[in-house]
């Protein structure tokens, strides 16, 4: 298939992120793209890989599994940002460089006993509930300070920032707000002795209300890879190794 596409989506998004940080009074260096490729499947990933592009989030820990296989060639680190269940703790030590939704202390146990068996170390972010919808996952703000406590037990999690889902909401304020309460709770946390650079927050639809709350990554899909196939399952297809 022709993926010639994804250069000028590329192109455009960074332009409109760097855009949105000037917009803010930010260098765009301080903020990165996470380019989320849940549902497109290995090759349109490769054509990514062409790009440049080596790091990819994923919601389920499934399509990190088919699709690293056939891509075991391109260097990817993969990141998980979906909710995680213990059960996929094994998969995610073997496979990711990263989980960004930790969100509760039985998770961090299980991913920690698992990287001990493979001899690894993960980055994470915790996810904080920002929204009061009750279809967004994460922990909620006031049990913050005691979960980063309880993490300090787990040295196979190095502990690197804070992620939110803001609230699907048409008025800006209202996700504005989401994000500006992550900025919040990070502040205080630093001033509580832990080092949270990163904040992930934004995506498609709301990454310049994110960027000027401080966000440090945006996590871009759609507006990179076009239009979510419909009832995808991402079923992985092979090519050839990466130029």
């Amino acid at each position: 298939m022709d993926h010639s596409y994804l250069a000028a989506n590329w192109a455009d998004v960074r332009r409109r992120v760097d855009a949105a940080c000037r917009e803010a009074g930010r260098d765009p260096a301080g903020v990165s793209i996470l380019p989320v490729s849940k549902t497109f499947d290995a090759d349109v990933v490769r054509a990514a890989v062409v790009l440049g592009l080596r790091r990819f989030g994923e919601n389920k820990v499934q399509e990190i599994r088919d699709k690293s296989s056939l891509l075991a060639d391109c260097g990817i680190a993969w990141v998980v940002i979906g909710h995680l269940q213990t059960n996929k703790a094994k998969d995610v030590a073997r496979l990711a460089s990263e989980v960004q939704s930790l969100d509760r202390l039985e998770l961090a146990e299980a991913l920690h006993r698992r990287l001990q068996l493979e001899g690894r170390s993960l980055d994470v972010l915790v996810q904080v509930k920002t929204s009061p919808e009750e279809s967004k996952h994460g922990l909620p703000p006031a049990e913050l300070p005691a979960f980063l406590d309880s993490l300090r037990q787990y040295d196979s999690l190095r502990v690197r920032g804070l992620m939110t889902m803001a609230t699907h909401s048409d008025d800006p304020a209202e996700v504005r707000a989401c994000f500006r309460r992550l900025r919040e709770l990070r502040d205080a946390m630093q001033a509580r002795g832990h080092d949270l650079p990163r904040l992930s927050m934004g995506m498609s639809g709301d990454f310049p209300l994110a960027i000027a709350e401080g966000a440090t990554e945006v996590r871009i899909g759609s507006a990179i890879f076009g239009p979510r196939p419909v009832g995808a399952t991402a079923a992985p297809a092979a090519m050839g190794p990466v130029p």
